[in-house]
């Protein structure tokens, strides 16, 4: 949590709310209450009604057609891709591949880095709260390059222990990855550093943006950083497309990820010549309909202003710390000074299904389990946490009924 952060001025949560149908939903008799944000965020409007206008009019394949609908699809494809690239200042659009999501994107690094740059010996660097999404990927990589994974600590606030960063570096060291915000602790980590450091010893850094893309600023040229990685439906967008940032010289010399169409310039028996960037790693038919519906939910979030968007969550997140705090069998896990708008929670003697199941039936989604970080709660010693994660279409009210939700299953259980 930042307390330095600016006071949203004039933020109208109740008037953008009019602008997710799907928050109107109704269960088991109750108004939807949706803190289950840093999963997947709702679709606005604009985003649903441009995916069905290009089902409707404008559905064809790319890159491949000289007809009208080819051309359409193809112009909309392409100006996604410029989208994306403004949204998070990178020099060109050759920077910018689509993908299936952050998952993917992360994939697409550990294979093709790998095959590239890394040797029998070599070592990579991640966190002990990484997403399974930002180890096993790396895991993988390490026993078909028989490589190495060393892991930095965090403590029991949830900070990474940065003393102990650079004792990890060394001549075999070839990449650091490093996630941004942790989905189970809500940890905003110091990646500005962390490249800084890594950079000094000339090794690259992936950084995992899947739950920092929509909470704050990004200027992939500002960090400096070498890969950056997001989820289209993380940030109000659709399912099944995702982002890989790359710098350019990087990308020039990485094997492709997958053989297919559109990423060959010429294919014969003998020998295949690549594609140029960004399609050498794009093959087969992209999420057409996906990348067009990214392009929306992007400039939905610019029309707002993602500074006014931050600080706004923030305040959520000190008004919902402050009144969770209240609950004496509470317990947060993931104390950190600088935190998003997620707030993991374990409750004495009670399970987190049971917690998550109660507060279902008044209509308050939360998640519940290891969420995909399970050496987050190894290191804990728990099974699992209650995550409440927030969004700018959230309310005051809202936390006031999670508040009134868990006396609730607090009372059922005693």
């Amino acid at each position: 949590m930042n307390n330095s952060k600016k006071i949203a001025v004039n933020f109208n949560a109740q008037k953008i709310r009019e602008d997710f149908p799907i928050l109107n939903t109704r269960v088991r008799g109750k108004n939807l209450i949706y803190f289950d944000n840093a999963a997947t965020t709702q679709k606005p409007s604009c985003v649903i009604e441009r995916i069905k206008k290009y089902y409707e009019h404008e559905n064809s394949n790319v890159h491949r057609g000289v007809h009208y609908l080819s051309e359409i699809a193809t112009h909309e494809y392409e100006n996604s891709r410029e989208t994306v690239k403004n949204f998070i200042n990178a020099t060109s659009t050759e920077e910018i591949v689509f993908t299936r999501g952050t998952t993917e994107a992360i994939n697409l690094v550990a294979y093709s880095f790998g095959k590239t740059f890394i040797s029998e010996g070599d070592e990579i660097i991640i966190t002990e709260m990484e997403h399974h999404s930002n180890i096993v990927p790396w895991q993988l990589m390490c026993e078909d390059r028989k490589a190495k994974l060393k892991i930095l600590p965090f403590d029991d606030n949830g900070e990474l222990i940065l003393d102990e960063y650079e004792k990890l570096f060394n001549e075999k060291t070839k990449l650091v990855s490093v996630v941004h915000i942790s989905n189970s602790l809500g940890t905003i980590n110091p990646i500005k550093q962390i490249i800084d450091i890594a950079h000094s010893y000339a090794i690259p850094v992936l950084i995992d943006g899947a739950q920092s893309i929509m909470h704050s600023k990004i200027d992939v040229q500002d960090l400096g950083c070498d890969f950056f990685v997001f989820s289209g439906h993380k940030v109000y967008g659709p399912t099944g497309i995702g982002v890989l940032y790359g710098k350019k010289e990087l990308l020039d010399q990485m094997v492709p990820y997958q053989g297919g169409g559109d990423m060959i310039k010429s294919v014969t028996f003998s020998k295949t010549i690549y594609n140029d960037l960004p399609y050498k790693f794009e093959a087969g038919t992209p999420n057409i309909a996906g990348a067009i519906g990214l392009k929306s939910a992007l400039e939905y979030l610019t029309n707002i202003g993602i500074e006014q968007i931050s600080s706004y969550e923030n305040e959520l997140l000190i008004y919902a710390t402050e009144k969770l705090s209240q609950i004496p069998q509470l317990k947060i896990i993931g104390t950190a000074k600088e935190k998003g708008p997620i707030i993991s929670f374990i409750l004495d003697n009670i399970h987190p299904h049971d917690i998550g199941t109660i507060l279902d039936y008044e209509g308050i989604a939360v998640r519940t389990g290891h969420h995909c970080t399970q050496p987050v709660m190894e290191h804990f010693k728990i099974p699992a946490t209650t995550r409440a994660s927030f969004s700018f279409y959230n309310t005051k009210e809202e936390i006031d009924f999670l508040f009134e939700g868990i006396q609730k299953v607090i009372k059922v259980f005693s």
